[in-house]
């Protein structure tokens, strides 16, 4: 699945939900389905600076050169927002990450509806994955 084929169908899921707290709710969800990260990987240097609450993205490259991402927060919807981020993103090539323009944040409406700590946080995270994927497209 291409990048915008994923936010697509995140914008189609969205969508169907005109309440904001059943939107939130599905955030959590979402957030709640990753995976946890083990104790050893929630370092500092994983760990997203810029955000109020601690998040952390471990960045893992395969013989293909696709990267896939691993998330964790000690916030609910934080760590539903950042699971949105790494589906999104995930399984692509550095350059198709670098040339990425994530459009299904607004479309969905989270842009307006997050505090403006949580939208810099949002943005620390995907600068985040943004750096990996430059570091990893020098390698290629």
């Amino acid at each position: 699945m291409t990048i915008n084929e994923s936010q697509d169908e995140i914008i189609e899921e969205f969508a169907e939900l005109e309440d904001w707290m059943d939107r939130y709710q599905l955030l959590i969800d979402m957030g709640e389905d990753q995976p946890p990260l083990s104790d050893n990987e929630k370092t500092d240097d994983n760990l997203i600076d810029g955000c109020q609450s601690r998040v952390w993205i471990v960045c893992q490259r395969h013989a293909d050169h696709t990267l896939s991402f691993r998330a964790e927060s000690d916030a609910l919807i934080v760590k539903g927002i950042v699971a949105l981020v790494i589906r999104v993103l995930s399984g692509h090539t550095p350059q198709e990450i670098l040339d990425a323009k994530l459009y299904f944040i607004d479309r969905i409406g989270l842009t307006e509806h997050l505090s403006p700590t949580r939208s810099n946080g949002l943005l620390a995270m995907i600068r985040q994955i943004r750096h990996y994927a430059m570091a990893y497209s020098a390698l290629a």
